[in-house]
């Protein structure tokens, strides 16, 4: 039996990739969540509690990490973040591989890696669809959320790599600065084409 295609769907804070991972699964494709797996295994009796606490004194509690300590302790500290990155980036491996063996007789599956580029994940997928949108647009739905400040954001913005250069590696680019029904017909169209349900051109 052959293997699902797997997509790596990935784009820069803000662009809306979690609204377009819910449009791939509104359209029957299963999709891991890397950033939903982290947050899972942070919770309160989460598996990497134990580990981050050990690493990071104080950055969790009863309600598990406690991530404006964790972050204050490895924002703008490269070696505290790759010493984070080393707890963390096997556990999500592990339930990757999980996750596509469950899902082995789908014809796609979706992987959701914020990093997809950053980390090396795009070598690993057989096709990159990158979720993007014009850098207002971004900016406006950034600063809107809570607690996001123009330092963090510029913060974020200096460790992933620039918009215009991910949409140069994708695949496909979904666009999200238009209607939200006009990007959900793109990916309805995307999995069409990508599942072989229509002719490619």
């Amino acid at each position: 039996m052959s293997k699902p295609m797997t997509i790596g769907l990935t784009g820069s804070i803000g662009m809306g990739k979690s609204t377009v991972a819910a449009m791939f699964e509104a359209e029957g494709v299963p999709v891991f969540d890397a950033d939903a797996e982290v947050r899972a295994m942070q919770r309160p009796g989460g598996e990497l509690l134990a580990e981050i606490e050990e690493q990071f004194p104080g950055s969790t509690g009863p309600e598990g990490v406690l991530r404006d300590q964790l972050g204050a302790q490895v924002f703008g500290d490269a070696a505290a973040l790759a010493r984070l990155e080393a707890i963390v980036h096997p556990a999500v491996g592990a339930k990757r591989a999980d996750f596509f063996a469950r899902h082995g007789d789908a014809s796609l599956v979706v992987f959701d890696v914020p990093l997809l580029f950053e980390r090396g994940g795009h070598e690993a997928v057989d096709c990159i669809v990158v979720v993007s949108a014009p850098p207002e647009v971004q900016r406006e739905r950034v600063l809107a959320r809570p607690g996001m400040t123009e330092e963090k954001f510029a913060h974020i913005l200096s460790l992933q790599l620039p918009d215009a250069e991910k949409r140069a590696r994708a695949d496909h680019v979904i666009d999200t600065g238009k209607a939200l029904e006009e990007t959900a017909a793109d990916v309805r169209d995307l999995v069409a084409r990508l599942s072989g349900r229509v002719q490619r051109a």
